[in-house]
């Protein structure tokens, strides 16, 4: 897309290139243009992904970023064998001249071949859900870049024909003298990497844009992927979800955008419950209403930017813990201790024990 009036030109360069694959990722650049980067605008970079459902709501995000006065380039950087090359040479001239950088996924193998090109003094990391927190520790502690639930797992020959690349990006990554590193998080950071600036992300622009909702009386259930990514049996997780909601009441379930179809429709056809797939991130649909009084959730992302998202109204977020038994075969030998700490560190939740599923 064209530069719009108002923002720099082709020759120019943009000043904040903004790097986003999912929409709670461009939710929260807009959270950080909001409260750090006030109508300075921005050219935010959609490295699109394959997924309907992703891709839905990504384009009602980038809507909204469009009317706070940012500038979108839509990639479509998986569309085929070429796409990448394409993708990845159209961007080094803006990659170049960009005086900050800000991404949503530091593990994203993307973002990762992007960072060795930019030479921005400015790197600033928002929230890509509770894959923050890992990526802090690892991090803090030198280790390579590899999402939670593959590590302990044995590298496959991706991850060792990419392994010079992300380690080129994790030294990128680390401040210097000529580079200033930034988190912007809602997530608890226990472990801050040396002269890494952290700043909170408390949903202001979410709070200040959406809502305040309606409530209503019954309770509404927000959905994983952790089925999906190989870390918990279906059977057991399907178990699990018609027990929560039998006990608190639930009509709803919010759908996450990764789950499949194929597991959505038994779920909906053996628990009675509405399944519904949002066309925005939860937070902006929770803040739009109607929700439930009670939100009942598994370990993930929600339990810590709801409370934030619905600050000042009477709804109540509670978090269901994992039993061990549900994990798959296959599950990382982190997930559990992951997944524990994710529910742990949750401000203002409710924490229920996890319930039988069998």
């Amino acid at each position: 897309m064209s530069p719009r009036a108002g923002h720099a030109g082709p020759n120019a360069g943009p000043h904040t290139l903004a790097f986003v694959e999912s929409p709670v990722q461009l939710l929260n650049v807009l959270e950080w243009a909001h409260a750090h980067a006030p109508g300075a605008g921005l050219t935010l970079v959609v490295l699109s992904p394959v997924d309907p459902m992703t891709r839905g709501q990504l384009r009602r995000m980038a809507e909204l970023a469009r009317q706070e006065g940012h500038e979108v380039r839509w990639e479509e950087a998986r569309g085929g064998a070429l796409a990448p090359f394409q993708t990845v040479g159209g961007l080094t001239g803006a990659l170049r001249r960009a005086d900050r950088i800000v991404m949503g996924d530091p593990f994203s193998r993307y973002v990762q071949l992007l960072l060795t090109i930019t030479r921005a003094r400015d790197l600033v990391v928002v929230d890509d859900g509770t894959a923050t927190m890992e990526f802090v520790t690892q991090l803090a502690r030198g280790e390579r870049l590899v999402r939670w639930h593959r590590k302990g797992t044995r590298p496959g020959p991706r991850d060792l024909a990419f392994a010079p690349v992300s380690s080129s990006a994790r030294r990128r990554l680390t401040p210097a003298a000529d580079r200033r590193v930034e988190i912007f998080s809602s997530m608890p950071i226990e472990e801050t990497p040396g002269g890494v600036t952290v700043r909170a992300n408390d949903f202001s622009w979410t709070r200040a844009r959406f809502g305040p909702p309606r409530i209503t009386k019954g309770a509404d259930m927000v959905g994983t992927s952790l089925v999906e990514t190989g870390v918990v049996d279906g059977d057991r997780y399907l178990a699990a979800v018609t027990s929560l909601a039998r006990a608190h009441g639930a009509l709803r379930y919010f759908a996450h955008r990764r789950e499949s179809a194929e597991k959505l429709h038994r779920l909906a056809v053996e628990t009675g419950l509405e399944v519904v797939r949002p066309d925005l991130p939860l937070e902006l649909i929770a803040r739009r209403g109607p929700i439930g009084r009670t939100v009942l959730s598994f370990p993930s992302t929600v339990v810590h930017t709801l409370p934030l998202a619905l600050a000042g109204t009477e709804v109540r977020v509670a978090v269901c813990d994992i039993d061990p038994a549900w994990l798959t075969r296959t599950a990382s030998p982190r997930a559990q201790g992951f997944l524990d700490g994710v529910t742990g560190t949750a401000r203002d939740v409710h924490r229920l024990s996890a319930v039988q599923a069998v």
